[in-house]
């Protein structure tokens, strides 16, 4: 599984880089608000740091022509910038031209089977479910990670699964259950699920154990 950072702060994204834990970084018009400044110094500047990762950028237009003509520029940015076009019926045909021309798209918003078989069957790089904003309207949104991650299997489609709007780490621990393709995280969430109380405990105890001996170097 690929681990992509969502969010913009370009501070975060290096302290995490320097893990090599990270895969590529998810953006959106709200992160990169958040930040201030020209949002394409930024988006340049993250995407110089993960070179090879996918750096995914959201179009800002609605009219689907001047969303074609945005996520071309956007694409243009960068070798590794993905564009992300939400799953909407009026760009069907926008996608499409996109994907012919080999420009990598990131369909977000995807909230049910039917879209995200559709995007896959266009052949775009990855589906993005958004897993907590189901949650939110009453729907399991883990359920949807398995239905998609099927989905593809069945008709092996190319498309990779990004869970994404991931909320909490019972979301983190089903999208690797569901065996999706990335897994996109804020970095408090991303931290929060590599820790462990009885990790803290059993290093606590090693080390109570080890003072016993009075030893002041080891080996």
């Amino acid at each position: 599984m690929k681990i992509f950072l969502d969010t913009a702060n370009y501070a975060l994204i290096e302290r995490w880089f320097q893990t090599g834990l990270i895969d590529g970084v998810t953006t959106n018009p709200t992160h990169l608000s958040k930040e201030g400044g020209d949002p394409v110094v930024l988006v340049k500047k993250i995407c110089a740091l993960l070179v090879d990762g996918h750096i995914s950028v959201e179009v800002t237009e609605t009219a689907p022509e001047r969303v074609y003509t945005q996520a071309k520029a956007l694409a243009a940015l960068s070798p590794n910038v993905v564009v992300k076009i939400p799953c909407h019926p009026d760009y069907l045909c926008i996608i499409q031209k996109l994907v012919h021309e080999e420009i990598p798209l990131n369909i977000t918003l995807v909230f049910n089977l039917m879209q995200g078989m559709c995007m896959s069957k266009l052949g775009v790089v990855y589906i993005s479910p958004f897993v907590g904003r189901l949650d939110d309207s009453g729907v399991d949104g883990t359920a949807l990670l398995s239905e998609l991650s099927d989905m593809l299997d069945t008709y092996d489609y190319e498309t990779e699964l990004l869970a994404a709007s991931i909320r909490h780490v019972g979301h983190v621990h089903a999208a690797i259950e569901a065996g999706a393709d990335v897994i996109t995280l804020p970095p408090e969430i991303l931290a929060k699920s590599l820790e462990h109380p009885l990790t803290d405990r059993g290093m606590e105890l090693f080390a109570n154990d080890w003072k016993k001996l009075g030893i002041q170097t080891f080996p």
